[in-house]
């Protein structure tokens, strides 16, 4: 791929030789274009330099989760899903929806989809952690300034050969009739799934309006994701103990604000990369926010 982008640099350089010399108007128009198309494949091909971790070229899933805040947060939620659905529509990702707690009121309690395509984890690992949004609160009467929080998790779809065997004696598997629409038949029977590991107190609950049995797979399938993430967490933590650095996608560890008043701004904690235009953002124009946390967290690792 490098030697292809030098090789159509060095094209563009000659052709803009030939068109200084000959005044060529429209063949100069012609190769700011190339050059404009040329940038954008380097951008997306340096990029892919920095998506050497071991689960960086596998599909992902999402989680998002409303902090406490009422209408406010849980619609906070819903226009982070929103802004990711529309990252992944622009990159080509497929989305495959495995569970969400809607509010009748609006927004959403929590909800978890897979993503897949290429590199699909290695993107998105950035944007797991606590992010937060001030703004004047649509939701009530005085709409006052309010702070609204959110918690993502993203886990590696695991492949056949990276699965976990799990000891079902270390697993306690809850059945409940699920909540939400979906028809008389999804609420009157035990459709909904909760698995608990016992040993790490990790749980997963799945309510997708299908069967127990396809919950209770899509349960599993997280469940494992969960655990393989927390090996790799470890690991990091052992890497990263003597900067003190290290921190887990919970509540306490904010990695991006989103202020919408008084001013607009967006802002990321961690690799101080930061945009005034708030609706971009939240459109799904994610590019550099990722691309500025995957060159810092690469600079960190060359450190250790």
């Amino acid at each position: 791929m490098w030697e292809k982008l030098e090789t159509e640099v060095q094209e563009i350089q000659q052709m803009a030789v030939l068109a200084k010399e000959e005044g060529d108007k429209a063949v100069e128009c012609d190769l700011e274009k190339k050059l404009s198309d040329l940038r954008e494949q380097y951008e997306r091909v340096r990029v892919t330099t920095f998506l050497g971790e071991t689960y960086d070229d596998h599909d992902a899933i999402v989680s998002i989760h409303a902090g406490a805040g009422g209408l406010d947060a849980q619609d906070w939620a819903e226009m982070l899903q929103r802004m990711y659905l529309r990252f992944c529509e622009k990159r080509g990702f497929k989305i495959n929806f495995l569970d969400q707690n809607r509010n009748p009121e609006g927004g959403i309690k929590s909800a978890t989809f897979e993503v897949g395509g290429d590199y699909a984890y290695g993107y998105l690992r950035s944007e797991a952690g606590v992010h937060r949004l001030i703004r004047l609160s649509p939701f009530n009467p005085a709409h006052t300034r309010e702070t609204s929080f959110a918690l993502v998790e993203v886990l590696p779809v695991l492949e056949q050969q990276e699965d976990l065997d799990l000891d079902p004696k270390e697993l306690k598997i809850e059945t409940k009739t699920a909540s939400g629409h979906g028809g008389q038949s999804v609420n009157t029977t035990y459709s909904a799934v909760r698995i608990t590991h016992l040993p790490s107190g990790l749980t997963v609950s799945i309510q997708n309006e299908r069967s127990q049995t396809q919950n209770k797979e899509q349960a599993l399938k997280i469940l494992k994701a969960k655990l393989k993430k927390l090996e790799e967490e470890k690991r990091i933590q052992e890497k990263l103990k003597l900067r003190g650095e290290f921190k887990s996608a919970e509540w306490g560890n904010q990695i991006r604000s989103y202020t919408l008043h008084p001013y607009k701004l967006v802002k990321d904690h961690r690799s101080d990369f930061e945009t005034s235009d708030a609706e971009a953002v939240l459109e799904g124009n994610l590019d550099e926010f990722i691309e500025k946390y995957l060159e810092t967290y690469e600079r960190k690792n060359e450190k250790t």
